[in-house]
């Protein structure tokens, strides 16, 4: 068995440089534009009261109160375990 280390930073730079609205698509998850908010399906209430905040790049459902990153989002839409979901985002990665 191999051992994956992923570092502090890159789980940083994942959570916080994939936009949301790219791995939504990428998902196949319901969302759309209302205005300059992206909303979209939570996948734990099935509400469409989620909205991305652009300047923290987390979510928030306020039906249900669940905040998201991209990364505890991906484990959740996918039901993957977490390094399946880390190599997901890193193909939604801006280069460096």
């Amino acid at each position: 068995m191999t051992k994956v280390f992923v570092t502090r930073a890159h789980l940083y730079r994942l959570r916080n440089e994939v936009p949301f609205q790219p791995l939504l698509r990428q998902l196949g998850w319901p969302h759309k534009r209302v205005g300059a908010q992206l909303r979209f399906v939570c996948p734990v209430c099935r509400e469409s009261q989620t909205c991305v905040n652009p300047a923290t790049n987390l979510a928030r459902c306020f039906r249900c109160e669940r905040n998201w990153n991209p990364i505890d989002f991906t484990i959740t839409v996918t039901d993957c375990e977490f390094l399946q979901a880390v190599e997901q985002l890193e193909e939604l990665l801006p280069p460096h």
